[in-house]
This record gives C-alpha cells, sequence and structure tokens, in this order.
C-alpha cells in the first residue's frame, strides 16, 4: 500500500465523493472556491504519481487525510481503511501552480445549480487580483494565469474588466487563460491582448436542461461563440465546462462532447457539486464512480477522433485537472 500510487478508477471514486476530512492545520495555504458550483467550500489537492485530485473539506466525509510521516506524507483513509499515500500541495490561489482568480464572486444569472447568485460575494479591485498574482509568483510557483468571473452587472462589463486587467499580467511570461461569458468579438480582443485559452462554458449540452437551469442564457449563442474561438485560438485551445449530474442521460452527453469536438472545442465533464443553498431548485445528483470512468473513456475516444488532446492545456482547468478525470492526462 505504502507505494501504491493514485490509479484512474481510485480519482474517480474520490471524485465522487468529493469530500474529505482533515485536521486543519495540515491543509496548505489556499483560498476557498470562489466560482461555480463550488463557490463558498474550502478544499485540498491531494497528489499521488502524475495524478491529483481536489476534494472539498467536510468533517463528515467517509474520506479522511493524516499525515503518516515526517518526509511531508499523507495518506488517504475511506472510513479507516488506507486507499493511497501521496502529498498534499499548495493552492494559493484557487489551484496549485496557477493564479486562478474569479474577478466577481456575484452574477446577475440565476442558475439552478449554481450558489453564486444567492452568496453574492466580493468584487476584487484590479489592485487585489495583481497582489495575488505577485504573490504566487514570489512564492515560485506560477506557471499559468487563469481568470473567471461571474456577473455583476453587465456581461460586457466582464470582459472589458479582463481586457483592462492583461496589460499588466503579461510582464510575468506565463499562458494566460479567460473563462467568462462571451460577447461580441471578445475572442479577437482576448488573442490580441496577449490569452493563451478561453473557456465558454455550456453547463450542459441537453437543451430541455439548459432551458431549465440556465433560462436566462442561449445555448445555441455559446456554441456560437465557441466555434469562433476555435477559429481564432486553434484547436486544443477553447474549453467548455460541461456539467455531469443534472439529469442528463449518457447518450446526451455523448452526443453533446461530440458536437463541441466537431467544433474543436474540448469538453470538460465537471461532475456537480450540489449545494445545500440550491437544494430542491433542480436535479443534483453527483456521479458515480462507474459513470465518471465510462463517460471519460467515451470522451478521449471522441477526442482522438477529431485530432483534439487535453493533455495539452496550459491554463485552467485542464491543466490543475483536480476537479474531473482528464482524458490523456487521467486515463
Amino acid at each position: 500500500m505504502q507505494n501504491k500510487l493514485m490509479t484512474a478508477e481510485l480519482k474517480a471514486f474520490l471524485i465522487s465523493i468529493g469530500s474529505v476530512s482533515i485536521d486543519p492545520s495540515l491543509v496548505p495555504l489556499a483560498l476557498g472556491s470562489t466560482a461555480g458550483p463550488g463557490a463558498g467550500t474550502s478544499s485540498v489537492f491531494f497528489r499521488s504519481g502524475k495524478r491529483r485530485v481536489r476534494l472539498s473539506i467536510n468533517k463528515d466525509s467517509p474520506l479522511s487525510i493524516e499525515k503518516v510521516g515526517g518526509d511531508g506524507t499523507f495518506s488517504l483513509f475511506m472510513e479507516g481503511e488506507e486507499l493511497v499515500r501521496g502529498t498534499l500541495e499548495p493552492a494559493l490561489a484557487h489551484c496549485p501552480e496557477q493564479a486562478f482568480i474569479t474577478l466577481c464572486e456575484r452574477c446577475i444569472f440565476d442558475c439552478k445549480y449554481c450558489p453564486v447568485p444567492k452568496l453574492q460575494g466580493h468584487v476584487k479591485s484590479d489592485k487585489e487580483v495583481l497582489d495575488i498574482v505577485d504573490d504566487v509568483f514570489r512564492n515560485g510557483n506560477l506557471k499559468a494565469i487563469s481568470l473567471t468571473s461571474g456577473v455583476e452587472n453587465s456581461v460586457q462589463g466582464e470582459v472589458d474588466r479582463v481586457l483592462k486587467l492583461l496589460p499588466a499580467l503579461k510582464k510575468y511570461n506565463v499562458p494566460i487563460g479567460v473563462s467568462v461569458y462571451p460577447t461580441e468579438g471578445c475572442s479577437r480582443q482576448f488573442y490580441e491582448a496577449g490569452v493563451s485559452e478561453v473557456k465558454y462554458n455550456v453547463e450542459t449540452m441537453d437543451p430541455e436542461i439548459f432551458k431549465q437551469v440556465c433560462g436566462d442564457l442561449s445555448l445555441d449563442y455559446i456554441l456560437e461563440k465557441l466555434e469562433e474561438a476555435v477559429g481564432i485560438f486553434g484547436k486544443n485551445r477553447v474549453f467548455s465546462n460541461f456539467i455531469i449530474g443534472l439529469g442528463e442521460s449518457d447518450s446526451a452527453v455523448r452526443d453533446g462532447v461530440e458536437t463541441l469536438a466537431k467544433l474543436g472545442v474540448i469538453p470538460i465533464l465537471r461532475p456537480i457539486n450540489p449545494h445545500p443553498l440550491r437544494a430542491g431548485d433542480c436535479f443534483a445528483e453527483r456521479p458515480s464512480r462507474e459513470r465518471l470512468l465510462k463517460l471519460a473513456k467515451m470522451e478521449k475516444a471522441i477526442l482522438e477522433k477529431y485530432g483534439l488532446n487535453s493533455g495539452l492545456a496550459k491554463t485552467m482547468c485542464l491543466r490543475c485537472t483536480g476537479c474531473d478525470l482528464v482524458p490523456f492526462v487521467d486515463l
């Protein structure tokens, strides 16, 4: 057991649970998640071999992490049974090795699975954002900068906020990723300002579920902007979160992944993280280990078909890999 590394199957199991209990004194310095369905949670990153998993901290979780030696080794247990050993990674700004920053922790849209509109969190000033990037840089751990945002007042306002920040970020000479709700012409603006990759989230590719949970947004519009972005950034540089666990069928996932891959977009199959602030607002069920593995293998085959490789990502979620099973990295 001591030398056993995390397998794809074990990572799928850990993601299916999604949480872990741990003595807070053992957790490396980190900022809690402030974006999307995971907003408002604190978490820990556990690494074993080439695989990394992010688990939210919950004292009632059946999983636990304990320190097992003076060399920085930790064990991950399931109800007292040791599953794997590894290390805990520091995540000063949301995830390891990146300054991954949520500019606005508020949103005028009301996607039914997402707690951000209910939390109405902080809106960072430009100075706060630049200070966070500089902190990560000074700690010698900055390999990418990733910016995401809710929508404080308007989608154009968030695009403008990113564009205003980009000149000051280029000096770090690392890839920059941006994930916002797209506006007309924003992909060209981002590219010309030095952005390496973009992520515009479809949330779900099931049209009926999309209308139920993201009724204020347009799936067709997002798909149009994703296709446009591929024409500007190229293949393997445009991504989209695709939430799993909103009641969609496996065949709908397959069709959705195929549609996105055909456009040159790499989907990120993101397990839903049901939030108590959204209880009863929509169907939300964390997918099982078996389903996560099945869908990840299916996605890998489709990506190969269209000449896409999620392992080439330089920024954002696919560079981190903590929340998802990532084809070409985890399996």
